[in-house]
């Protein structure tokens, strides 16, 4: 079994109201899995966490003017998604817009077979949620990103310790 090593750069984007960005999706081969997760995604060879986590965000919602500050949070996870294995490290930036339209069309062929909602969330939205949201930890470190300042250094969210159908959202 090839197991594919990638870092992946994801945004907290938050719109003027202090919601952040979610999008839903699901595995085509396991049927009624389901969750929630940050945009971003794999970073392409030569390219920076930022750029990447730029281009995926454009990519997957249409949204543009992001200010992305600080990286805020990092993890380590290890998944299976469409039939392929992954070892991640995955960077999450804070990031702002003034954009609350929402533009999927730029989304890869498999975003588009496996993403089917995207939904701006109150902090006391995703604190009262019983759907799966990833990464885990994100209510508590959102609710703290919007009490005060960011961490520095980056906090450590919580890792999986085995191999799950899905324990963040992917694309290539």
């Amino acid at each position: 079994m090839t197991v594919l090593r990638r870092r992946a750069a994801r945004v907290l984007l938050l719109d003027p109201a202090d919601r952040i960005l979610l999008l839903h999706g699901f595995d085509p081969l396991v049927p009624g899995r389901d969750w929630w997760f940050t945009p971003g995604g794999g970073v392409e060879p030569g390219e920076e966490l930022a750029d990447a986590a730029r281009r995926e965000v454009a990519e997957e919602t249409g949204i543009r003017d992001v200010a992305l500050g600080p990286l805020v949070a990092r993890r380590a996870t290890a998944f299976s998604f469409d039939g392929r294995d992954f070892d991640q490290d995955e960077w999450y930036f804070l990031g702002r817009t003034g954009t609350t339209a929402l533009d999927p069309s730029g989304q890869t062929e498999l975003e588009l077979r496996t993403v089917d909602q995207l939904r701006w969330w109150t902090s006391a939205e995703l604190a009262a949620t019983a759907e799966t949201v990833y990464p885990e930890g994100l209510g508590p470190l959102l609710t703290a990103l919007l009490d005060g300042e960011p961490p520095d250094p980056p906090v450590r969210l919580p890792s999986p310790t085995q191999w799950s159908t899905m324990d963040q959202r992917t694309h290539s």
